[in-house]
């Protein structure tokens, strides 16, 4: 038996199919403990043995995590995320369905049961949540603090005619206090709130700055060795372990260049043989591949050589780029492969990388 869940803020609607993909189940449960317990004994009775969640970075990411550690003795069930593009072309299969989240989770449940290869759920615990949550709270300042920069040029275009000629840009903090003290004796409201703004911004640099240190200091706690490749940096090697979780999740270096957008799709009509860039996959990896890949260039590096074979080939600079973005991934891949058999070689039981997981890898094991 099959299952799929669709998974919102308050509920969870879960689909139960048979091999041959007819429903034989449906309900809608709390999405909270009480609704766990319900979902695991409705799953039981069927004897399921596969689950799909659309989600379970997200709203389903609680009961992920809850089945997953449910069953990690119990029985061998697999819990595997759903991508929702593949549950939007199944739905829109079904004639005369529209769209509900029975019809979802029905939906979900069949693209489980007809995908062998769909990656187990990704479950962010441990130093790979922590890594996450900081990275994030750090895109937020640095958001609030290019809004804050792009009001203040607008205000000192009035306050001071002509000041971009002694301050070009804002994007450091001498700058910054250079524009204060230009208009340190301005008492008018708009030179107060200019003021604000820029002193806001001396804190977002300051607060930024002990967070990467933060950040550096928990990616060097993992005992990964990605930060040897040069271009990977703390922050990069920060988001890919907080995104990508633990690697074995893919099942070869095809399906993680996959999921993170590196691998082209194939456009080809015809005599004509190409392929396309690829818009899907997990869109922050992609950007940590993009700036691996940029740093790598700027240096007589081995990916720089691999990026002028490719011009010289005839590749545009972005195909070359992509080309090598593409690359980059496999060696991604193939490093935290053998970060984690490094691991697992001094302890078994742990299914993730880094001595820091060991206690939540053991509740995910």
């Amino acid at each position: 038996m099959f299952a799929g869940i669709d998974t919102h803020k308050d509920t969870l609607a879960v689909a139960v199919i048979d091999p041959t993909g007819r429903q034989r189940a449906g309900r809608e449960v709390p999405n909270t403990e009480a609704g766990f317990a319900q979902l695991v004994d409705l799953l039981n009775s069927y004897q399921v043995s596969r689950v799909g969640i659309e989600g379970s970075g997200g709203y389903g990411r609680s009961v992920a995590v809850h089945l997953s550690i449910c069953w990690a003795t119990e029985r061998d069930v697999t819990v595997v995320e759903v991508p929702t593009l593949m549950t939007s072309r199944e739905r829109r299969a079904q004639l005369g369905r529209g769209k509900t989240d029975p019809v979802d989770a029905l939906a979900i449940a069949r693209v489980t049961a007809r995908e062998p290869h769909l990656p187990p759920v990704r479950l962010v615990v441990g130093p790979a949540a922590d890594l996450r949550a900081l990275l994030d709270y750090r895109d937020d300042l640095i958001v609030e603090r290019t809004a804050l920069v792009n009001r203040a040029h607008a205000e000192l275009v009035g306050l001071r005619a002509g000041y971009q000629h002694q301050i070009p840009h804002l994007t450091n903090r001498s700058h910054v206090r250079a524009a204060l003290t230009l208009i340190a004796a301005d008492d008018s409201v708009r030179g107060q709130l200019c003021r604000r703004r820029l002193e806001r911004v001396l804190a977002i640099d300051a607060e930024t700055t002990q967070l990467k240190a933060t950040i550096a200091i928990l990616v060097a706690d993992t005992g990964t060795t990605l930060t040897a490749l040069h271009g990977v940096g703390p922050l990069v090697a920060a988001r890919l372990i907080a995104e990508i979780v633990d690697i074995r999740r893919y099942r070869d270096r095809n399906a993680f260049a996959s999921a993170n957008g590196t691998a082209p799709l194939p456009a080809s009509s015809g005599r004509t043989i190409r392929h396309r860039y690829n818009p899907g996959g997990n869109r922050q990896l992609n950007r940590a591949l993009y700036t691996f890949a940029l740093t790598q260039i700027r240096s007589a590096t081995e990916g720089r050589a691999y990026y002028d074979r490719k011009r010289a080939a005839g590749k545009t600079k972005r195909e070359a780029l992509r080309c090598l973005k593409r690359r980059l991934s496999d060696i991604v891949f193939t490093t935290m492969r053998h970060d984690a058999a490094a691991w697992q070689s001094v302890d078994p039981a742990l299914p993730t990388v880094g001595a820091a997981d060991a206690n939540e890898a053991r509740l995910t094991a």
